[in-house]
């Protein structure tokens, strides 16, 4: 049963390291390639292009960090105060089906919602006396739109390793918690949060460890010339001077990078959730 996974991590996680070397390579039609050092790190460092893209990805991710990271703990904590089975597996089916979407999709539904001649947010904007707002040509909302259409994707589907780990709390300890006369908010402060606190510190140093990983998907279609340099991100840049014009060498510079700046803020995260809560990673 595991060895799928296993050839998955193995021929597209572990085997592309060896090819990481282009990084540090003049790519030759005959081989042998020749060695350049950090010659394109160089030119990633000092080209406009990349550390304006670099600028956008750190901006978007902290957005994202920030604003949906908390969503899903807090949707675990309704659906679990949620008393009829019944509807919190019909509200859990709803919530999760966004995942099963892909980008494609929700990119279509989100540029047609959002249109600012017959989209449902200006036509509701409008009975309020605002708009229409062009979400998707405008450089203020553009990143706005990318965070909360994540949100709306991944957030219910997040919430069931929190709901998870609420199940997993020993009940005697909202039973003592009632005999001491704790309320509904208190046992949720007291006993649920501090039961998946390792869930909670454990996901988020793995969401600061993908904090480059902004979603190419989703920028692919949610972009269009007007507001691409607002969201134009590692990612993109990768695919872009990689698949699209050849420089397989830069590509592959940025993606290593990308991927080392990742390790270190794991490890860092993984320490200082050590060294602060006693939890971490391992």
């Amino acid at each position: 049963m595991l060895l799928p996974g296993i050839l998955y991590f193995l021929a597209y996680h572990y085997l592309p390291i060896w090819e990481a070397r282009i990084a540090f390579q003049e790519l030759r039609i005959v081989p042998p390639n020749i060695w350049v050092g950090f010659k394109h790190f160089v030119t990633l460092a000092s080209s406009p292009v990349f550390l304006q893209v670099l600028q956008n990805t750190i901006i978007i991710s902290t957005m994202k960090l920030i604003f949906i990271f908390p969503v899903p703990i807090i949707v675990a904590l309704l659906l679990n105060e949620v008393r009829s089975p019944a509807y919190r597996k019909t509200v859990q089916s709803v919530i999760y089906l966004p995942h099963y979407l892909s980008w494609v999709v929700i990119g279509g539904l989100t540029i047609a919602t959002l249109s600012p001649n017959d989209g449902a947010v200006n036509e509701l904007l409008g009975w309020v006396g605002i708009g229409p707002i062009p979400f998707m040509t405008d450089s203020g909302s553009i990143r706005w739109v990318v965070v909360f259409s994540e949100m709306w994707r991944s957030a219910g589907w997040d919430s069931l390793l929190y709901f998870a780990a609420i199940i997993g709390i020993n009940p005697e300890l909202y039973e003592a918690a009632e005999i001491d006369g704790a309320g509904r908010w208190q046992k949720i402060w007291f006993v649920t949060i501090p039961g998946i606190a390792p869930t909670i510190a454990t996901l988020f140093i793995l969401n600061v460890g993908l904090f480059f990983s902004t979603g190419l998907d989703q920028i692919l279609n949610l972009s269009n010339p007007v507001i691409r340099s607002q969201i134009d991100i590692v990612d993109t840049y990768v695919y872009r001077i990689g698949l699209q014009t050849g420089q397989f060498e830069l590509a592959t510079a940025a993606g290593l990078l990308k991927g080392l700046v990742g390790m270190t803020l794991i490890v860092t995260a993984h320490l200082a959730s050590k060294k602060l809560t006693g939890k971490g990673v391992w």
